[in-house]
């Protein structure tokens, strides 16, 4: 297993910067593949069912481009109800990435994130978008009772960067700049990076603290080799 020795400075401001692009981040329409990505089946949520249960009014997450419910922070949540609900409807749809998604998010507000493993794993075999990113951040830095591994986050960032989430696109070539990556398998062609920020340019309506990270990640890409 690969272990994250270091944090860059830079990677703790890009963190800050990520901030931004969570808080503001708009469900991801379909675009035409940017020249030098990887073709990936785009996930299609119409494959599950989209019936509003109680736990999609309780635990949606605000900035989940397919949440079916308005999203709720964190203080907003009861988290014992939410806990309760969210377990009914997996145990009803257990093969539901949107519900275990759910589930595994209010488990780890509650500090069970050994507990939610099994629902997190679920909603990424099934690459949900929102889950991609989620957690490999959380796997990247060992968060939440994660097992931390770095080449795994990695591979799930760049999920969910190709399954167009915002915080993906912008975030995985931040990391490769970073030289976080520099050990893992993971593909790091600098051209598909460059189709990741361009696609998120498409996103995030001209909003100024996101336009500024594209633009440095613009920069470095087009000078890595």
């Amino acid at each position: 297993m690969t272990t994250l020795k270091s944090c860059p400075a830079r990677v703790l401001s890009l963190a800050l910067m990520l901030g931004g692009v969570l808080a503001g981040a708009l469900p991801a329409p379909a675009i035409a593949a940017e020249p030098g990505a990887t073709a990936l089946a785009r996930f299609d949520p119409s494959r599950y069912s989209q019936a509003v249960t109680d736990c999609d009014r309780m635990a949606s997450h605000p900035e989940d481009p397919h949440r079916v419910a308005p999203g709720r922070e964190r203080p907003e949540i009861d988290l014992p109800k939410a806990i309760e609900v969210c377990r009914a409807a997996v145990q009803a749809d257990p093969k539901n990435p949107r519900l275990n998604y759910l589930y595994g998010r209010v488990l780890g507000y509650s500090g069970r994130g050994a507990e939610a493993l099994a629902s997190r794993q679920a909603a990424v075999d099934a690459d949900y978008p929102q889950a991609l990113f989620v957690i490999g951040y959380i796997t990247l830095f060992g968060m939440n009772q994660q097992p931390q591994d770095t080449c795994k986050g990695a591979e799930m960032l760049r999920r969910s960067a190709l399954q167009e989430r915002v915080a993906g696109q912008l975030g995985f070539p931040r990391y490769v700049l970073a030289g976080l990556f520099d050990a893992c398998p993971v593909r790091k062609d600098r051209q598909e990076m460059l189709g990741f920020v361009a696609a998120a340019r498409r996103q995030f309506k001209g909003d100024y603290y996101q336009g500024l990270l594209a633009d440095m990640l613009e920069e470095d890409l087009k000078k890595r080799p």
